[in-house]
C-alpha cells in the first residue's frame, strides 16, 4: 500500500478524477488484448549479418503476416519482393527505382507500394492499442500515415480523393522513399513485441560490437548471460584471466580486430611479448574462414600473440585455483603436473606426452609466476578495457538488461543449464561456509557477478574469481561440464584428454519429470511452463530433437556461429512465442544480404509447434499484465485517496 506522501505525488500526475478513471478503463482494456509476439535467439556469437536478417523478418513472421494478406492477390515471386522490400527498405528501393522508365511508372509503383505498407501495418497492428501503434510510427509521418490507416474503414469511402491527394503529395514532394522506410520499419516493430537473446553474444564471430548496438536501439529486450558474455563483463570488472581468456579466443578465430580496431585496446604490448618469446606453432595458427584473405605475415603475428595470451591465461589460473579451494579445481593446477626434463603432464594419474608446447617465459620451479614484462603487459591491457568507452556502453548494458535466468511469462529462460546430480537433485556448492543449490545457486552467483562489475577496483575478492569460476566452474549454471580441457587440447596429442565431461542435466533434461523439478523450483507452473535453453548446438544433421522431454523444454542453439554448422547441419534455432502458442523455427545458412536483395532468398526452414494454447492467451496472463494489475491497484488507491472521500 502506498503512503499518502507517494500518492500526493501521483495526484500531480493524475489531478483529476476524470484522468485516474480514463487511465483504470485503458489499463484494463488492454488487459484483455491478446499477448504479443515474443521471439528467442540464442548463441550469436559475434554473426551479426545472420542475426540482424532474424531480426529483420522476425523469424518468418513478417512473411507469414504478409502471405497472410496478399496470398490470393500477389504472385510468390511479388510476396518475395514485397518482403524483401519490408526487411531492407533502403536498399531494395534504390534496386527497383533502377526498374522503372519513367517517373510516371514509378509514381505508379510509390501509390500501389504504400497502400500495401498502409493495409500491412494496420494488420499487424491489429492486437495493439492505437496508442502503442502510434510509438512505433516514424515521428515525421505519424499524422499522415493514421489518417491513411483510416482509410480501411467502411464508412470512408466518401474521402477517397483526400487519401489519394495525401499519397501524391508525399510522392511529389519526394517524400516516398522516407515514408515507405519507416513504414517498413514499424512492421517489423509490430511484428515482434518482445525479443530475449538467451546467451552468449560475444566471440567466434566478428561482429559483436554490432549486435550489441542492434540491441541497444531494440524497442524491447532482455538478455540471459552466456558464459562467453560473463567473460567480457569480467574483463571489464577486472579480472585479468577473463580478459586473457577473451583475447586468446579472438586469436584463436582470427577476430583481434574486434580488440583493437572496435573497442580501441592496444595490443601492440601484447605483440611485442610475443615476438620476442614465441614462434610458428601450428596448434597456435587462427581458425581462418575460406572467404578471408590473410597474409602470412599477419597470420605468424596472431599465432604468437595466441602463444603469449594462452600461457598468461594458464598462469593466472593457478592463484585462483590455490586461493578458492571451495573451486574444487586443484586437478587443473596443469603447469605444476609438468615434468619439463621430460616434456610431459601426468593428469588423471596418467603421463601423456606433450607437443607444440611453448614455455620459454615458464620457470619450472614456479611455473605460475608472471614474469615481469608480462605482468605489465597485463596492466596496460586492463586499464585500456577499462578506459574503453564503446566496450563501457556495451558491458553497462548487458548488465542493465542481463540476468543469470529469467522467468517471463510463466517461462524459465536460461543459457546454460540447473547444476544436477546423478540422481537429478539440484548439486551443491558450498561459497563462504553457506551451502547453496539450484535456484539460490544462481541468485549467489548473480549477485557476486554484479558486485564485482560494481567494484572493478576489487580484482582479488571472491567476487571477481567467482565471475571466473562462472566461465570454467564445474558446478557454474553457464559452464555445466566437470572440467575445461583448454590446455589438453593445445599440448596433448590423445583426443581422450580432450573430452569434457557434461553435467548431468544434459542428459537428465530429457527427462519429463526432472524438467517439472526444475520448474517448480523457480515457482513456475509444472504443468504450463517450458525451459527454454541454449549454450549446446542441437545436432540436428545427426537427428537431435531440439524439442525435449514432452515440450517441456527447447533447445534454441542450432549454431548461429559458423564454426558450428558442419556438426549442426543447420544455421541456428530461433523461438516464437504468440497468443496461439509456440513456434521452433530452423534456420538455413544465411548467405549475404545481396543474395536477400537479389533474390528474395530467406534463410527460413521448417517451423515445428511446440504448444498451441487452448484459448488465446491475453496480456492479463503475463508478466506485463502483472504490471498493469499493480498500476490499476495504485490507481484505484488513488481514486479512494483523493476523489471519493
Amino acid at each position: 500500500m502506498l503512503n499518502t506522501k507517494h500518492l500526493d505525488l501521483l495526484a500531480q500526475i493524475y489531478d483529476s478524477e476524470e484522468k485516474v478513471v480514463t487511465e483504470i478503463i485503458n489499463l484494463e482494456a488492454i488487459l484483455n488484448l491478446p499477448k504479443g509476439t515474443e521471439h528467442f535467439v540464442s548463441d550469436l556469437h559475434g554473426e551479426y549479418q545472420a542475426f540482424q536478417h532474424v531480426l529483420r523478418n522476425g523469424s518468418g513472421k513478417v512473411k507469414e503476416k504478409i502471405e497472410d494478406i496478399y496470398k490470393k492477390v500477389l504472385t510468390e515471386k511479388e510476396i518475395k519482393e514485397f518482403a524483401t522490400l519490408v526487411y531492407y527498405p533502403e536498399e531494395k528501393i534504390q534496386l527497383l527505382k533502377n526498374n522503372f522508365d519513367n517517373d510516371r511508372e514509378l509514381h505508379q509503383w510509390y501509390t500501389v507500394i504504400i497502400e500495401r505498407m498502409i493495409k500491412l501495418i494496420s494488420y499487424a497492428s491489429s492486437k495493439y492499442t492505437r496508442s502503442k501503434l502510434r510509438k512505433a510510427l516514424p515521428n515525421q509521418f505519424v499524422y499522415i500515415i493514421e489518417e491513411l490507416l483510416y482509410k480501411t474503414d467502411e464508412f470512408t469511402n466518401f474521402k477517397e480523393p483526400y487519401y489519394s491527394k495525401i499519397v501524391q503529395q508525399i510522392i511529389s514532394l519526394g517524400q516516398a522513399d522516407k515514408l515507405i522506410i519507416g513504414l517498413a520499419y514499424t512492421t517489423q516493430r509490430l511484428v515482434v513485441d518482445h525479443l530475449h537473446v538467451v546467451g552468449d553474444i560475444y566471440d567466434r564471430g566478428p561482429e559483436p560490437d554490432k549486435i550489441m548496438e542492434a540491441l541497444i536501439n531494440y524497442h524491447s529486450v532482455d538478455i540471459q548471460w552466456g558464459n562467453h558474455d560473463v567473460l567480457w563483463i569480467g574483463a571489464f570488472a577486472g579480472s585479468k584471466v577473463c580478459l586473457a581468456n577473451i583475447i586468446r579466443i579472438c586469436a584463436r578465430y582470427n577476430n583481434l580486430d574486434i580488440i583493437e580496431d572496435v573497442y580501441g585496446i592496444n595490443l601492440r604490448p601484447l605483440l611485442n611479448l610475443a615476438e620476442k618469446y614465441y614462434g610458428d606453432i601450428p596448434a597456435f595458427r587462427p581458425k581462418i574462414q575460406s572467404d578471408l584473405k590473410i597474409s602470412e605475415e599477419e597470420q605468424l603475428q596472431i599465432t604468437k600473440i595466441h602463444q603469449a595470451i594462452a600461457m598468461i591465461q594458464f598462469k593466472l589460473e593457478s592463484p585462483i585455483i590455490k586461493r578458492r579451494p571451495n573451486f574444487n579445481m586443484s586437478e587443473r593446477l596443469l603447469l605444476e603436473k609438468i615434468d619439463f626434463d621430460k616434456n610431459e603432464i601426468k593428469i588423471h594419474g596418467k603421463t601423456y606426452p606433450l607437443e607444440n608446447t611453448c614455455f620459454a617465459t615458464v620457470n619450472p620451479e614456479q611455473p605460475d609466476q608472471l614474469l615481469e614484462e608480462e605482468e605489465q603487459v597485463m596492466d596496460k591491457l586492463l586499464f585500456s578495457v577499462q578506459h574503453s568507452e564503446k566496450l563501457a556502453r556495451h558491458m553497462n548494458f548487458l548488465m542493465k538488461k542481463g540476468s543469470l535466468y529469467l522467468k517471463y511469462n510463466g517461462n524459465l529462460l536460461i543459457h546454460g543449464c540447473i547444476p544436477l546430480d546423478e540422481e537429478g537433485n539440484m548439486e551443491k556448492m558450498v561459497i563462504e561456509n553457506k551451502t547453496y543449490a539450484g535456484r539460490e545457486l544462481l541468485d549467489v552467483f548473480e549477485h557476486y557477478l554484479r558486485y564485482s562489475f560494481a567494484h572493478p577496483e576489487e580484482t582479488d575478492d571472491l567476487a571477481t574469481d567467482m565471475v571466473w569460476y562462472l566461465w570454467t566452474g564445474e558446478y557454474s549454471s553457464l559452464f555445466g561440464k566437470r572440467e575445461m580441457t583448454t590446455f589438453e587440447r593445445y599440448f596433448i596429442k590423445d583426443k581422450a584428454t580432450h573430452k569434457e565431461k557434461k553435467n548431468p542435466y544434459y542428459y537428465l533434461r530429457e527427462n519429463d519429470e526432472v524438467c517439472r523439478n526444475i520448474l517448480t523450483e523457480f515457482d513456475l507452473n509444472p504443468d504450463q511452463g517450458h525451459i527454454i535453453n541454449g549454450h549446446t548446438p542441437v545436432k540436428e544433421i545427426e537427428g537431435e530433437n531440439p524439442i525435449k522431454a514432452n515440450g517441456k523444454i527447447i533447445v534454441i542453439d542450432g549454431g548461429f556461429s559458423k564454426a558450428y554448422h558442419s556438426t549442426t547441419g543447420i544455421a541456428g534455432y530461433t523461438l516464437l512465442y504468440n497468443s496461439y502458442g509456440m513456434q521452433l523455427v530452423a534456420h538455413k545458412h544465411f548467405n549475404s544480404k545481396e543474395d536477400v536483395l537479389q533474390n528474395g532468398t530467406d534463410v527460413l526452414s521448417v517451423k515445428r509447434l511446440v504448444d498451441k494454447e487452448l484459448e488465446r492467451k491475453k496480456v492479463l496472463e503475463t508478466n506485463v499484465g502483472e504490471e498493469l494489475l499493480q498500476e490499476i491497484s495504485i490507481l484505484n488507491s488513488l481514486m479512494e485517496y483523493r476523489y471519493m472521500k
